[in-house]
């Protein structure tokens, strides 16, 4: 690898909460040199391969921290080498998988399968996120040191939360101890079994509802057991103003917990199910659009730590279906910057805010080695052209599954070049 010098940018990097006009030099050992305004009068080193990124923005790279994979078990939805090139054509340059595979991400051989897959093939760093309890059947807690020796660097329940308040308390002391994020989704199994959120839309549809109690519920709970056990917590996506509200009024007592939302919900609400529309099937359920507004308001105050794409590859066999029928998910990773960046043009969240929920923040909560560009860090980095318009099509997307809920949106800017240790995986 040669250096390479990326002149005329701005500098977004929410990690020296810095914006500025400058210069990043990339070293030949993929690690960043200088980013910054003055990082233009430190020269250009021999050999280096100089760029003009004017127009441009450069952020550090993306993290997603809630990516479901099909591989191993359902490589026919989405592989880790397929979800890299998506990833990395939306600006993201480290992912943090979920558990939910076949079989499940419960043991040391899977997680090291994960990893040695990822080394091979993906174009982006990949970190598996290990089972809670076994085959995540929400009864027995997995190995929790062994698996974090092993490079779990989150522990959840996939899909669903845990029921047992019991075993998620031991499962908390055990993981303060290995120093562990618990993250967890937020679904009360007997509240939450209906197919959109409750209200009169669901009505005028004919479908069974799913009230904001059961979210509410279980994430008051959650975090009363967090502080018991002083563990590190984190609700996974939260989509109403209350559990809001239940993450500030946490805080001030003193618990060691932070949150996600999808950019599904915030972009979109439960209208546009519109008729039966099953790419908007979702959980938690997309929500009033009084919560969507609560939610993007939460994103640029900090009470919503980060922002996910929950991309949830789905085939024609379990999409297209009757909506009650059809399987939960949308993916998501090609397009959730360009989501992200309408609450930035319609003034409702600072650039930095947003950069910094989708890449310093994951980093900081998970413990990864990603969200900054200060010199010596990895020349993780995503170059994004604000006003880039685009249309998004099926053929475009680079997802083995195509459950786009933003097919034919019209996005206002894109990730044009995607940086991997300082090696680009990605241009437009």
């Amino acid at each position: 690898m040669t250096a390479t010098v990326l002149n005329n940018l701005r500098i977004i990097d929410p990690s020296r909460n810095l914006d500025e006009t400058g210069t990043i030099i990339i070293g030949d050992d993929g690690r960043v040199l200088a980013a910054g305004r003055d990082a233009q009068n430190q020269g250009v080193p021999e050999g280096a391969t100089v760029k003009d990124c004017s127009g441009l923005v450069a952020t550090p790279g993306l993290v997603d921290a809630q990516v479901h994979v099909g591989e191993p078990g359902a490589e026919h939805t989405e592989t880790i080498e397929s979800a890299a090139r998506a990833a990395a054509a939306g600006g993201t340059t480290s992912m943090i998988m979920m558990p939910d595979t076949d079989p499940v991400l419960d043991d040391i051989a899977l997680i090291e399968f994960v990893q040695k897959t990822a080394r091979d093939k993906a174009a982006i760093n990949i970190y598996p996120a290990a089972a809670l309890t076994k085959g995540l059947a929400g009864t027995e807690m997995t190995e929790l040191g062994l698996l974090k020796h092993a490079g779990a660097v989150a522990f959840t329940n996939g899909r669903h939360g845990l029921s047992d308040s019991l075993l998620l308390r031991r499962a908390m002391t055990y993981a303060r101890e290995f120093d562990s994020v618990i993250s967890l989704e937020l679904r009360e199994k007997y509240l939450g079994n209906g197919v959109m959120n409750e209200g009169l839309f669901a009505s005028w549809l004919g479908l069974s509802g799913v009230p904001k109690e059961a979210e509410i519920i279980p994430l008051e709970r959650d975090l009363r057991i967090a502080a018991l056990t002083r563990a590190k917590y984190h609700a996974a996506k939260i989509s109403v103003a209350e559990s809001a509200e239940a993450m500030k009024t946490a805080r001030s007592r003193g618990a060691n917990v932070t949150c996600g939302v999808s950019i599904n919900h915030l972009s979109l609400n439960e209208n546009d199910i519109g008729e039966y529309r099953t790419f908007f099937k979702l959980a938690p359920p997309l929500r009033r659009e009084e919560d969507r507004i609560a939610m993007a308001d939460a994103v640029a105050d900090g009470t919503i730590d980060i922002i996910v794409s929950s991309h949830d590859p789905q085939d024609v066999d379990t999409k297209r279906l009757p909506f009650a029928d059809a399987a939960d998910g949308a993916i998501g990773l090609e397009t959730m910057l360009a989501a992200a960046l309408r609450l930035h043009h319609d003034g409702r969240v600072p650039l930095m805010r947003l950069i910094d929920a989708m890449s310093t923040r994951p980093a900081q909560i998970f413990g990864l080695d990603a969200g900054t560009l200060k010199p010596g860090a990895k020349a993780d980095i995503t170059l994004i052209d604000l006003e880039e318009p685009w249309i998004v099509s099926e053929d475009m997307l680079l997802s083995r599954s195509k459950n786009t809920p933003f097919e034919k949106a019209r996005f206002s800017g894109r990730a044009v070049a995607t940086y991997v240790a300082g090696k680009c995986v990605y241009s437009l």
